[in-house]
């Protein structure tokens, strides 16, 4: 079984058919940039350019960059305001004249590393966490998701929201090395094992590639393992998601 993913991001939206069964892309991925503003009209014209492109006719999964909350966006996070409320699997279905499931991006990510990655068959309590421009993090208890854990957004100190202080792209900004940059990024994982004392943290995206640089700063208490899935594990995960909706 195919299901078209869908990974709508800051800079492109980008897709493929994924193989239900096996997790691979059964196409050679596309990718649009995102349209600007990234307002819902534009962006959902976008996403039909995107279906059209691969002649797709039958379901689709969407990780979207916000709180997702049955199928509706909650937040603005880095989109334009006037998504919020916005009930985006209905918006896109009407787009595309095809079934749409929506889930947040972090947590399409997660699904990918949990159903065919490094966290496949893992039980307890799982944080995946996606490393570039914020952290995006999915939460998994004994591999079922629990949506929309945005730990990369709650305060650090002085009211500053933890991801702008430990993020890839505060490595970038600040001029950091990935030495001084992974004590940051340790206070970020200490943090999180505090509130919720997780079994296992999966590291992903950009700055997981570069874990050697980096490891010898990880302090805390808990195994860390570095994801399989890479670039695709957005459009792997939104097919799972729209696969995982039907059951």
């Amino acid at each position: 079984m195919e299901i078209l993913g869908l990974d709508i991001g800051g800079s492109g939206i980008k897709g493929a058919p994924v193989n239900i069964e096996t997790g691979q892309l059964t196409a050679e991925r596309f990718r649009i940039p995102t349209p600007l503003p990234t307002k819902p009209e534009s962006v959902a014209n976008t996403v039909k350019e995107l279906v059209d492109h691969f002649n797709w006719k039958g379901p689709i999964g969407c990780g979207f960059p916000t709180v997702v909350n049955n199928g509706k966006c909650m937040t603005k996070s880095n989109i334009h305001k006037s998504w919020v409320g916005v009930q985006v699997d209905q918006l896109l279905s009407e787009k595309t004249g095809l079934p749409v499931t929506v889930i947040n991006d972090a947590d399409a990510a997660g699904l990918a590393e949990m159903t065919f990655g490094a966290g496949k068959n893992k039980k307890g309590l799982v944080v995946t966490v996606t490393i570039g421009t914020g952290l995006g993090t999915g939460v998994f208890y004994n591999g079922i998701l629990i949506p929309n854990f945005e730990l990369g957004r709650i305060y650090y100190k002085n009211g500053e929201i933890i991801e702008y202080f430990a993020a890839d792209s505060a490595r970038k900004k600040d001029n950091l090395t990935y030495s001084e940059w992974g004590k940051r990024f340790n206070k970020f994982l200490k943090h999180t094992v505090r509130i919720i004392s997780p079994d296992l943290f999966i590291l992903g995206g950009g700055a997981s590639k570069k874990m050697d640089k980096f490891e010898n700063e990880i302090t805390v208490d808990v195994p860390v393992m570095v994801a399989e899935n890479k670039n695709e594990a957005g459009i792997i995960g939104a097919a799972v998601a729209a696969y995982l909706k039907d059951k």
